[in-house]
């Protein structure tokens, strides 16, 4: 198994298991402002969503119409709102980022030596460097996620909510 492919599967795994943790909550208390840069719960989760169609969007730029590129095409109908969501759309926006990270891992799966090196273009950092390698940019990705279910995790822990989904587990290999 790719190295790639491990990270989106655990990627898939602890967003479910947040998704599950939030499903719990009202929809007052998933919309509550606790204080982030995304103000709330729901904010943080329509962040990682956006962030996956952000680069997947970046992905799909470098790869064009290579194979691995294919399970991408999921997500050009999904979108993340930015305002507070009524209790339907946090629903579908549960069901978009099982989208999402369902088409990661097809990506991931299907991503071959060659594709990992291929340029992903940038417009950051003043054009120095203009383009990085894709595995750099899917390192990127799983780093921020892993970073934004942190913050999801010390406002579980605020909550007093039990929120132990990134322990270790090999279940999903």
């Amino acid at each position: 198994m790719n190295t790639f492919l491990t990270f989106a599967k655990y990627n898939q795994e602890s967003n479910q298991k947040v998704l599950d943790l939030l499903d719990k909550l009202s929809n007052d208390e998933r919309e509550k402002d606790r204080g982030s840069f995304f103000k709330s719960l729901s904010g943080l989760v329509r962040h990682l969503g956006g962030g996956s169609l952000f680069f997947a969007g970046l992905f799909r730029g470098a790869l064009g119409s290579a194979p691995a590129a294919k399970p991408l095409a999921a997500l050009e109908r999904l979108s993340f709102p930015e305002e507070t969501l009524t209790g339907a759309q946090w629903e579908q926006a549960v069901a978009d980022i099982k989208t999402a990270d369902q088409a990661l891992v097809d990506f991931a799966g299907a991503l071959t030596e060659a594709d990992l090196s291929a340029p992903v273009k940038l417009d950051w950092y003043g054009g120095n460097p203009a383009a990085v390698p894709l595995s750099f940019m899917l390192l990127q990705l799983m780093a921020h996620n892993t970073h934004h279910r942190g913050q999801l995790s010390q406002i579980f822990d605020e909550l007093k909510i039990d929120n132990d989904y990134s322990g270790i587990n090999a279940a999903f290999l």
